[in-house]
Formats: structure tokens, sequence, C-alpha cells
């Protein structure tokens, strides 16, 4: 039997309406596009040092962010610079202006950034006494290290300390 006009029209009209709608990707590739620069721009403010499970490092409450610049470990009584032992806490000997430790001392001078104005942290343990301490703070500075910092747990104001 032949079908009218009318009956193909509305025949052509149930299949256009009823097939699957599909799936706009493009404002999704847009939404995620955003998204992606939105997080790559704000981890920029997040830093956090990178934190060997034996050094208790000392609480403070600075609120100056680290910089990136060459970090001196002081493990037990190892010294590592860029993850590798270059001299012992037992090596002090007597040198320019008081004790300095020499196999510290020489790494840091070899290296390319030793100079005016260079920077390095010192990364040490809470009970490390200062005395023990300095040697290995002599031996940065007379190797070109004149900005030396010192490596804390940031703490709270509000979890006590002076106010």
């Amino acid at each position: 039997m032949k079908e009218s006009r009318r009956a193909r029209r509305i025949q052509r009209h149930y299949r256009r309406m009823n097939r699957p709608g599909g799936l706009n990707l493009t404002a999704l590739m847009d939404i995620f596009t955003i998204l992606v620069f939105f997080l790559m721009v704000n981890s920029s403010d997040v830093r956090v040092l990178q934190q060997d499970s034996d050094i208790q490092l000392p609480s403070s409450e600075a609120e100056q962010v680290p910089e990136s610049i060459l970090r001196v470990v002081v493990a037990g009584d190892s010294i590592l610079v860029g993850g590798r032992e270059v001299a012992r806490l037992d090596g002090v000997t007597e040198g320019d202006g008081g004790e300095v430790i020499a196999g510290l001392e020489s790494h840091l001078a070899g290296r390319p950034e030793a100079g005016k104005d260079a920077g390095a942290m010192i990364v040490a343990d809470r009970s490390l006494d200062y005395a023990r301490l300095r040697p290995v703070m002599r031996s940065a500075v007379n190797a070109g290290y004149t900005r030396l910092h010192l490596a804390v747990e940031s703490t709270p104001e509000s979890e006590g300390g002076t106010p």
C-alpha cells in the first residue's frame, strides 16, 4: 500500500527526533584546557622541601617561602650535597677565620653557582649542636655562598609559641 506524503513526513520526523543525541566535545575540551592551565599556574605557589625521614627540622613561625637553592644536608655525621656524600662532620680542620670542613669547602667552591651572592640552604636535625653546625656554615661562606638559610618546619602561630 502506498503511503501518503503526510505519513512519510511524520515517519521522517519520528526517525530524526528519536535517534541518540551526540556529545558536544568542543565545550568539554575548552573547559578541560582552561582547568589544566589554571592548575599549572597555581601549582607553582606551593613549595615543599624534600625532607629526609631521619631529620627532624626545628619549628618556626616563619612565613617566608623558601627559595630554590642548593641544599646542604647534614644527616648524622655525613654532609650531603645533591644527595651525594661530599664530607663528614668529623673532618673539621683549622682554616681561614675558624674551623672548616675541607672536603665540603672544596666541593662547594667547584660548583658553577659559587661566588658573589650565591645561596645555600642547610638542612640539619634540630638536635644538632650549633658548635657542630658552625664549621659547615664557615665552609660554605669560604666557598662563596654568602646567603645561608637554615631549613625549618613552619608551624602556625595558634599552635603555640610567643605572640
